[in-house]
């Protein structure tokens, strides 16, 4: 019983871990080309577009996914998020950590790098600086209440990598959304991405995990959106080998539920290598869109099952593990090694 348990919990770490790298990998990948029309990544890299790192260089993607990770590990309220989020803006507006940063994560010097990070995720901390509490699942929030933007999406994954259930996973994230961006549906999409990640995590298979992600969002209010993007995306995998014609056809990445269903259709048609690199190789968000696509393949697969020339190489490689491992131990309920790194906010 014990060695199973401990298997158990190896195969969640891995999980984690997998989904924070690949999340890291795939900004990475599609970074240098996220303004980048098809042809013009064709143009530039060859008929097979990007087929590997460029650099190591992550992006808002990646770094709010870090700062998420921190709200949920120093008190998971929806205040702590907030705070988690104004120590990520922070970083935009300084080049280099402070004397005595406010934890752990604010004294890593490759945050402080602000690479075309989202206008309703600044807008919404900049001209929103104090917690408004969130709206009734469904309705417009208080925050940027027309915004719809894939950040919300993007930095999300950690919410289903505490082992939360899938409930609470879809509703944390949709909450903590709103903290930006109010559209029903760009805060939708992150909550299904969150139950998305939960159901993955904890082995369900990729399809019937999608399946069983799209039956929960139907059951909301203001969900059509996401429902139909998820539905588009199952519906063009199954026409045939993933291509990125087909990925243009599910959208653009821009935004939420189309960055969402970009990133599930091509975990969907491919392996964890390709489906990073159909997911950066179209003429839409590509970081965005490869950050999740990552996030879901790794969650799914685990770190073991990725690239490790890729997961080797990436830009704040041993932060990423240490906050997946920091997860980890918070979902077994051991805080006895997190304090010191993330001090809980009342």
């Amino acid at each position: 019983m014990a060695a199973g348990a401990d298997s158990g919990t190896e195969r969640f770490r891995d999980r984690v871990r997998g989904a924070l790298l690949g999340g890291a990998v795939g900004d990475a990948l599609g970074w240098p080309v996220e303004f980048l029309r098809l042809e013009a990544i064709r143009q530039r890299f060859g008929p097979a577009g990007v087929t590997g790192l460029q650099g190591d260089q992550v992006t808002d993607d990646t770094q709010m996914t870090l700062f998420t990770a921190e709200g949920l590990l120093r008190g998971g309220h929806p205040e702590a998020l907030k705070a988690a989020y104004h120590r990520w803006l922070l970083t935009q507006r300084l080049s280099a950590p402070e004397r005595q940063p406010d934890g752990w994560l604010l004294g890593h010097a490759f945050l402080y790098a602000s690479r075309s990070p989202g206008t309703a995720c600044l807008t919404g901390l900049t001209e929103h600086p104090r917690y408004e509490p969130a709206a009734e699942l469904g309705r417009p929030g208080p925050v940027n209440p027309h915004s719809k933007g894939c950040g919300t999406v993007m930095r999300s994954a950690p919410f289903g990598l505490l082992g939360l259930g899938v409930e609470d996973a879809f509703r944390q994230a949709a909450l903590a959304a709103q903290l930006t961006h109010g559209h029903p549906t760009g805060y939708l999409a992150a909550g299904a991405f969150a139950a998305l990640v939960e159901r993955l995590a904890a082995g369900v298979p990729l399809p019937s995990a999608v399946a069983g992600t799209t039956a929960q969002v139907a059951a909301l209010p203001g969900a059509g959106e996401t429902v139909a993007a998820l539905e588009r995306a199952v519906r063009v995998a199954a026409e045939g080998p993933g291509s990125a014609e087909a990925v243009e056809r599910v959208g653009l990445g821009w935004i939420a539920e189309e960055c969402l269903a970009i990133a599930v259709y091509c975990a969907l048609v491919a392996g964890p290598r390709e489906a990073l690199l159909l997911s950066v190789n179209h003429s839409g968000d590509s970081d965005s869109t490869g950050a999740v696509c990552g996030n879901l393949v790794g969650a799914a697969h685990g770190l073991t099952a990725l690239p490790a020339e890729w997961t080797g190489a990436v830009e704040g490689r041993e932060v990423l593990l240490q906050v997946a491992d920091d997860l980890v131990a918070q979902a077994g309920g051991d805080r006895a090694a997190l304090a010191g790194r993330y001090p809980v906010q009342a």
